[in-house]
């Protein structure tokens, strides 16, 4: 068992069931909201560094969909500004265990990277039958707090 932040989008569906799917492994979530976190560059940094920087954003934000900004044309440091400037276009959950982080949700990465068990094999919940997609996209829902 470990303790994994989770820097989430409060009400977002898929953020709710990577979470229930944590916590049913055994897993203290420490949920944080990615939103109104007042991000450092060195801090998205940390986050984001091992990824290419077009993973680095939320494909399904408007603005990434329609085009109009274009991660892949983006300079590091005016990428980091801009997630900075609006949260809402970071690749969430945002990830740490320790000293490791993590961007999105991949279960097999996640696993890897942090040694997280996301088997409930120990657990008295059962697991509801998500599948690995719907853990690692944005549902466009937004449940009650």
């Amino acid at each position: 068992m470990v303790t994994v932040i989770f820097y989430e989008k409060p009400g977002c569906i898929t953020n709710a069931k990577q979470k229930r799917v944590l916590e049913a492994a055994g897993h203290i979530v420490d949920a944080r909201n990615l939103l109104t976190q007042t991000w450092t560059a060195f801090e998205l940094q940390e986050f984001l560094e091992a990824y290419p920087i077009g993973e680095w954003f939320n494909t399904s934000a408007p603005v990434i969909k329609s085009g109009t900004i274009k991660p892949e044309q983006l300079s590091k440091e005016d990428a980091i500004e801009l997630l900075r400037q609006n949260p809402l276009l970071i690749r969430r959950p945002l990830l740490r265990v320790g000293d490791r982080t993590a961007v999105g949700f991949n279960p097999a990465m996640i696993k890897g990277l942090f040694a997280v068990n996301l088997s409930a094999q120990n657990s008295t919940t059962t697991l509801p039958p998500f599948l690995p997609e719907e853990l690692m996209q944005c549902a466009h829902t937004v449940v009650a707090p």
